[in-house]
């Protein structure tokens, strides 16, 4: 007997050993995933803030120029429409080879103006437009480098690698030591990046113009989406009859809400810009086309809402003598409301983040105006981070992983207003 109940014992011993030392390896599986995911989202940001953090730093050059009344105005007319035109590159090239004296030929002198932005002779231009009585004087002037500049000071080029396989010449590395040399050349913070649109030129492209084509886009998402959303969810939730009709439609926006995003963008294209004719690539249709995306997600998270409010709410308003919509409209809809911006700002962010349907509809265009309104042409963050992907130039690189700190930036900000607006107004039952 005794025998007996030690061999159960050791064996219950055995099974317990067996069993906790599988629930500390199910344990540390789950750690390890869990670290591993950490591990990866680490990984992704140190590289994003690595290749992106010197795009909020650009080179600038320190020049004095003269504005030559013979170059600028020579019949001393001062008309506007005469000092537009002026060659202003001309003093800039006539800056640097004060600076650099001994530059001749027409290959060194292409050279020596390839340091400076073209940006430089557009900001000349603009200043003796607005105060014509500049000409005839010198002016100190702080102005953008080109690219391959920025990127030498950045340490982004190689020097140790032929002259052939730089995209800078020994001369204009030389002619840009010497600036440092002489504290003309320095790095300062990239103003321009936030307030500029896209541009051909690196140093000369912003994200301002797809902040502004984002910001359209998700107004006209967020006017159409979170009244048709929570009308359609109040309907389905509070007042419509349970027959095979409401149940497929239940059934459709749940399909609805997994359908890749990109045949979202070819309904637009066939509804939007061939049967009604709307303008491409204009934020209007941007707005149309990821209200479609977003309905199916405000619509499920507004039911969930309104199914988490006790129906002891409902029934003591109807036992008041409310009527069914005044219980809705006044008790249950107000405690719903949380839960159900939660659900449209989370939409809103899926939204946010969306390139393939505004593909579709032509918002990849190039786009240099910042829009002024709704059916001008205009693009937006992701597709501005497309584009910049896709381009050759070094200094583009950084400019994508900078474009993309800014979308997780505002990707950040809506998510964590859905979490305290939910933490502020949701009542716990």
């Amino acid at each position: 007997m005794n025998r007996s109940i030690a061999e159960t014992r050791a064996r219950v011993e055995r099974s317990l050993k067996r069993r906790r030392w599988a629930e500390r390896r199910f344990q540390a599986y789950g750690l390890g995933a869990v670290l591993l995911g950490v591990g990866f989202v680490a990984i992704m940001f140190s590289s994003l803030i690595s290749q992106g953090w010197s795009a909020f730093r650009q080179a600038y050059v320190t020049l004095e120029v003269f504005y030559d009344p013979e170059i600028i105005d020579p019949d001393g007319t001062r008309k506007p429409e005469d000092l537009a035109i002026a060659d202003y590159a001309a003093l800039i090239r006539n800056s640097l080879k004060a600076k650099f004296p001994g530059v001749e030929g027409r290959a060194a002198t292409k050279q020596l103006a390839g340091l400076v932005s073209g940006s430089a002779a557009q900001e000349l231009q603009r200043r003796v437009v607005a105060t014509p009585s500049l000409i005839g004087q010198k002016q100190t002037l702080v102005v953008l480098t080109s690219d391959t500049v920025d990127q030498l000071l950045k340490g982004r080029i190689d020097r140790t690698l032929e002259e052939e396989n730089r995209t800078i010449s020994d001369q204009q590395i030389r002619w840009a030591d010497q600036w440092v040399r002489d504290g003309q050349l320095s790095l300062r913070f990239n103003q321009r990046f936030f307030t500029n649109g896209d541009s051909r030129e690196p140093e000369q492209a912003g994200v301002w113009g797809a902040i502004v084509g984002s910001i359209y886009t998700l107004g006209v998402t967020l006017l159409l989406s979170f009244p048709i959303g929570i009308a359609a969810a109040i309907y389905l939730e509070e007042f419509a009859r349970r027959n095979r009709w409401t149940d497929l439609i239940e059934v459709n926006i749940n399909n609805l809400a997994a359908v890749p995003s990109i045949v979202f963008g070819l309904l637009g294209l066939a509804m939007f810009l061939n049967f009604f004719g709307m303008p491409r690539s204009a934020p209007l249709v941007g707005g149309l086309v990821l209200t479609l995306l977003t309905l199916p997600t405000i619509i499920i998270a507004s039911r969930a809402a309104l199914k988490a409010v006790p129906p002891s709410i409902r029934e003591a308003a109807l036992g008041m003598g409310a009527s069914r919509i005044q219980t809705v409209m006044h008790h249950v809809l107000p405690m719903a409301m949380p839960g159900m911006l939660t659900g449209t700002i989370i939409g809103m962010a899926r939204a946010l983040g969306e390139t393939a349907p505004l593909l579709m509809i032509g918002m990849v265009a190039f786009i240099v105006d910042v829009p002024k309104g709704l059916t001008d042409p205009a693009t937006v963050l992701p597709v501005q981070v497309f584009l910049w992907a896709g381009s050759p130039e070094r200094a583009f690189l950084e400019r994508t992983s900078a474009a993309i700190l800014v979308l997780l930036a505002f990707l950040v900000l809506m998510n964590a207003t859905a979490v305290v607006l939910r933490n502020r107004f949701e009542r716990r039952w």
